[in-house]
């Protein structure tokens, strides 16, 4: 059955214009407002110290935020599809829970855990460790907001591997990072790639988690986004947009390398299959040197 051609031509016409008004007048709007002032003053605003400082602050939560998740999903992944326990569907309801609660909750539950009426307070204060409105709140709402990314990317994934390959392995007697190495980690590398993709994209705009436990200090505890919300709060608006263009920049990129992974994955590279041999050969100097 063939779609009427004005179906079709509908269709098309409410999905570009959605798109023009809710992606591309956004961003032609961000260009023109932070070039409005010319050139010189784009890049005043860019090199600004403040402005600097949240940028360099911003990448330092994003990273940190990817290392861990990564170890993090990669653990809980494995867990929840390699083995069974009781709990297993509790402990994926826990995974999903920063889907399900605003940001600004989760903000404050690490002041209520780090802050003045925690009773980890007095410790902290005793060592002299800062937590809430320092840096290490920044990351840990980061984490905190972005740790279901990676693991919901994997868990699909080695589902659908099941456990065979890596109960084979072991029967060889390769060792657990053996069989990580060179059994698990082949088959999910997409989904991976894909998933630190998307960790990264939502580490570099988050806003509220990080508003509520940042303390607002400038040149401290600002990322790009609380920097762009007080430029705009000051009626410095050209400045704000300025800004705003490098986190713009940043998801272009972002959404570049996703559709790399994305083509690379349905695309793979096509290799010489090997024969049961030449896998049990391989995974055997695999156990022999792992």
């Amino acid at each position: 059955m063939r779609e009427p051609i004005w179906l079709k031509r509908t269709l098309i016409f409410l999905a570009a214009s959605f798109l023009f008004v809710m992606l591309i007048m956004p961003l032609l709007l961000v260009a023109k407002e932070a070039l409005s002032k010319g050139v010189d003053f784009y890049f005043k605003a860019l090199t600004d110290e403040f402005a600097l400082k949240a940028l360099y602050l911003t990448i330092e939560a994003t990273i940190s935020a990817v290392v861990l998740n990564t170890i993090f999903g990669l653990a809980s992944a494995w867990l929840l599809t390699k083995f069974d326990f009781r709990g297993k569907t509790f402990l994926g309801s826990l995974i999903d829970l920063p889907f399900a609660i605003s940001p600004v909750i989760a903000g404050l539950f690490f002041i209520m855990l780090f802050g003045r009426l925690s009773p980890l307070y007095p410790l902290l204060q005793e060592y002299d460790v800062a937590i809430v409105f320092a840096v290490p709140a920044i990351i840990l709402a980061t984490v905190f907001v972005t740790f279901p990314f990676i693991t919901r990317e994997l868990v699909p994934v080695m589902e659908n591997q099941g456990r065979s390959e890596e109960e084979a392995a072991a029967t060889m007697g390769a060792n657990g990072w053996t069989i990580f190495r060179r059994v698990t980690l082949p088959n999910i590398k997409w989904a991976l790639g894909y998933g630190i993709i998307l960790c990264s994209a939502r580490a570099l705009g988050e806003f509220g988690a990080v508003s509520v436990v940042s303390g607002h200090i400038r040149g401290k505890t600002n990322t790009l986004p609380l920097h762009i919300e007080i430029l705009y709060n000051e009626y410095n608006f050209t400045a704000a947009f300025a800004v705003a263009s490098v986190l713009v920049f940043l998801a272009i990129i972002v959404l570049i390398l996703r559709n790399l992974v994305e083509r690379a994955n349905k695309n793979p590279v096509e290799e010489e299959i090997p024969t049961d041999d030449k896998n049990s050969s391989e995974l055997k100097a695999g156990v022999a040197h792992g």
